[in-house]
């Protein structure tokens, strides 16, 4: 019992597997989120992660953050790198070259990674029924490079590569959702989380970890840099994300929904958007067409986890 620390009913590693001394942003919510991840899963993990933000952080040459195998890939091949680690070391075992035991194999990478230019890689993996989790940091641009748009932006964010302007309201397209995306594919398990959350982020990585077949779960975090926020606010706004139906918390467990966490009652997106730099353009009529959105789609999850 030494090694966990109580809080309620649960136990939480007191272990850290992605130490301090990085070189993340102040306020980083997806640093946080790596963090937990961590924790939830444990020593026996390897980890595949594509170039982003926390590679960047976590690897300065000769250091790293990081205290389970860890392997820094491209852009565009987490998941292909992980699914062939996984195949790998199971014909090690079969072969009795390494000894049989549960090792968490673990692809990461950032909306950019996910949403875009690794696309392809994942759905493989995912329709090839590798015994794997993908996690992806969801903080809604290309951060490390210069806050760049990329499909998982939100509908009105100003990025630098769709700057708002006389003329546009920033970003046109609607948000891609990886988590029903990655429904389709049929897997086992699919969930929503938050680090502004974290005993429910917590759980559902474990509930990943402990079910066989591949896993996608899909983390919300905030960025103070890109969002233009104070450094203080990363937990208050994944808080107002979750609040305000942005980004409902849910999982889908063999085709089956739930919701892991409801408001009694939906707070405005107005909430949400308010103090955020890249949403300071918007005029009313934009926050009310976004409104409307949020309600749809809220409404959509709703009714799948059985109208709770």
């Amino acid at each position: 019992m030494d090694r966990f620390t109580v809080f309620a009913p649960r136990l939480v590693e007191k272990a850290e597997y992605f130490t301090s001394g990085h070189r993340a942003c102040q306020g980083c919510a997806e640093a946080l989120a790596v963090r937990l991840v961590m924790k939830a899963l444990g020593r026996n993990t390897i980890v595949a992660m594509a170039t982003g933000c926390m590679e960047i952080i976590s690897s300065p040459l000769p250091t790293t953050a990081w205290n389970v195998p860890w392997i820094h890939v491209a852009f565009e091949n987490a998941s292909a790198v992980i699914s062939g680690c996984e195949a790998g070391m199971k014909v090690l075992m079969r072969k009795g070259k390494v000894p049989e035991k549960k090792i968490n194999f673990v692809a990461m990478g950032g909306d950019g990674a996910t949403a875009d230019i690794g696309m392809g890689q994942l759905s493989g993996a995912l329709e090839r029924g590798h015994d794997m989790i993908y996690v992806c940091f969801d903080n809604e641009a290309y951060m490390n490079t210069g806050i760049q748009r990329s499909s998982s932006t939100p509908y009105g964010a100003s990025t630098t590569t769709s700057p708002a302007g006389k003329v546009s309201i920033g970003q046109r397209t609607q948000k891609k959702n990886l988590p029903q995306i990655a429904v389709a594919h049929n897997i086992p398990y699919v969930a929503t989380a938050c680090p502004s959350f974290p005993f429910d982020l917590m759980e559902k990585v474990k509930k990943a970890a402990n079910i066989k077949g591949p896993a996608y779960v899909h983390i919300l975090s905030v960025c103070p840099t890109g969002w233009r926020i104070p450094t203080s606010d990363s937990i208050r706004y994944g808080r107002l994300a979750v609040d305000t139906g942005v980004f409902p918390l849910y999982e889908v467990v063999d085709g089956k929904y739930r919701m892991t966490y409801e408001p009694q009652k939906l707070r405005p997106v107005g909430d949400y958007l308010k103090g955020q730099g890249r949403f300071r353009h918007l005029k009313d009529k934009d926050i009310e067409e976004i409104q409307r959105r949020v309600n749809q789609e809220y409404e959509k999850i709703i009714s799948k986890c059985g109208g709770m």
